[in-house]
């Protein structure tokens, strides 16, 4: 049935679908109004076209139906932020880092710290909203401004998902490729360095301009504050460390943040010795710091379970438009169209870098980005005699990293709700998320060496 669409049609869809989001954006309005539109317009363009409303609609509530998991742990999220902030262990983390790194150059530590955790943890979002919030406040405290301090932040945390072993979409990666960790990883090194080592000069230019040991009064400023708010001590850095451990030993992201959220629910009780009334509400509907700095209050703010309900619906809708383009079929012959007149390596991956980016943008979420080029492209890397590694790194290196650079993406809405900063905003100083995408179109210009189709039938496998 899905033939019947012409390809004209097809545009149409995903052009209406960017308006709607974008006039929601325009107008200050709820994205997921706009997701509701577009799958109300994709859905009419499609029962015109003969399809059954019952299997559409049973598609979208499958769709949303697997995807449940993940509306627990943003709602997660939002309690254990306020909880960690209650229970003194990020104005503890704030503490001491205003401490131990004056005279540092703060933006390429912050790089170096976040990125490395992202690699522990296995979770881009769960880094953010644990260790990335601390150093927002560390950096704030040290005069940086917040979009730029969060650009660098979302930058060290999205290696999490391109590339640790623990993270969900790296295996859905390896899994949709059909490769092994090892082998991706061989591969993934050729651009991760140069592109690691690039954005880390990036960031000590930038953090060059900002020296935080001029800001001596500000850092006791805050934290005098702190200690006047909060029972401080080194022992509150131990939450932090076992949420860590826990994501390296391979514990599910969704029980580690629980297990984090019951932790700073104990932490509140015991050190700061708050009411549980307000140990709830704090979980609930937010939380406010309460010390004589009305600047650091303002830092240690969060909104709670309540703030991020908006964020699940909007995530709802997400996924609810890509299951509809990915159950109707209007996403694949597009593919198979690009796929079918590629004749070369770097035609090969600058096409499912493009895809992919495509897809990642066009549905919200990472996911599709990286199942639908991982299988559709397979059989042509085959094709033209390229190691699959190649095809796992190209995906990683483009849809995957570029998530967090767009206001109606998943990752970034999760990002603005916790920190108040839009992706509009930190967007532009998230340097390897868009560093990747580029480095990896303009390399597959470089391969010299021309593979035709009849290359499929040589035995020599190549891995650039």
């Amino acid at each position: 049935m899905d033939q019947e669409i012409s390809i004209l049609q097809r545009y149409l869809v995903f052009a209406a679908t960017m308006l709607f989001i974008s006039l929601s954006i325009a107008f200050n309005i709820s994205i997921f109004i706009g997701f509701l539109l577009s799958i109300a317009f994709t859905s009419w363009v499609l029962w015109k076209k003969g399809f059954k409303v019952r299997p559409l609609l049973l598609a979208i509530f499958n769709g949303l139906k697997e995807c449940q998991s993940l509306y627990i742990f943003i709602l997660l999220i939002g309690g254990t932020v306020s909880l960690w902030l209650s229970s003194g262990v990020v104005p503890a983390m704030i503490y001491y880092g205003l401490q131990y790194m004056q005279g540092f150059n703060f933006l390429l530590a912050a790089f170096i710290i976040t990125s490395i955790a992202a690699l522990f943890m296995g979770t881009a979002v769960g880094t953010l909203s644990t260790i990335g919030i601390a150093l927002l406040g560390v950096g704030r405290g040290f005069g940086l401004p917040p979009h730029i301090l969060l650009g660098t932040i979302v930058s060290g945390g999205f290696l999490a998902d391109k590339l640790s072993p623990i993270s969900g979409l790296m295996n859905l990666t390896l899994a949709s490729t059909n490769t092994k960790y090892r082998e991706a990883l061989s591969s993934m090194t050729k651009t991760l360095i140069p592109v690691y080592v690039f954005t880390a000069f990036i960031y000590f230019m930038i953090g060059s301009k900002y020296d935080t040991a001029t800001t001596i009064g500000t850092v006791e400023t805050y934290q005098s504050a702190l200690q006047q708010g909060f029972n401080l001590s080194p022992w509150l850095l131990i939450l932090p460390v076992i949420t860590i451990i826990l994501s390296v030993i391979g514990l599910k992201p969704l029980y580690t943040i629980c297990l984090g959220m019951v932790g700073g629910m104990i932490v509140s009780k015991i050190v700061q010795a708050l009411p549980y009334r307000l140990i709830f509400s704090s979980m609930m509907i937010g939380y406010r710091g309460d010390t004589p700095s009305q600047e650091l209050n303002r830092i240690l703010f969060s909104g709670g379970i309540a703030s991020m309900v908006e964020v699940v619906f909007i995530v709802a809708g997400a996924i609810a438009l890509s299951t509809l383009f990915e159950a109707s079929g209007l996403i694949k012959p597009l593919i198979n169209r690009v796929v079918a007149c590629i004749k070369s390596e770097g035609e090969l991956i600058r096409k499912t870098g493009l895809i992919s980016c495509f897809l990642t943008i066009i549905t919200c979420d990472q996911t599709v980005g990286i199942v639908l080029p991982g299988r559709m492209f397979k059989e042509k890397f085959k094709e033209l005699g390229v190691n699959s590694q190649v095809l796992a790194r190209t995906i990683s290196d483009t849809g995957t990293i570029i998530a967090p650079l767009f206001p109606w993406n998943v990752n970034a809405l999760i990002i603005g709700m916790i920190t108040g900063i839009s992706a509009l905003s930190y967007g532009p100083y998230a340097v390897l998320c868009y560093i990747f995408p580029i480095f990896t179109v303009a390399y597959s210009f470089f391969i010299k060496k021309i593979f035709h189709i009849h290359c499929s039938k040589n035995k020599h496998v190549y891995n650039r």
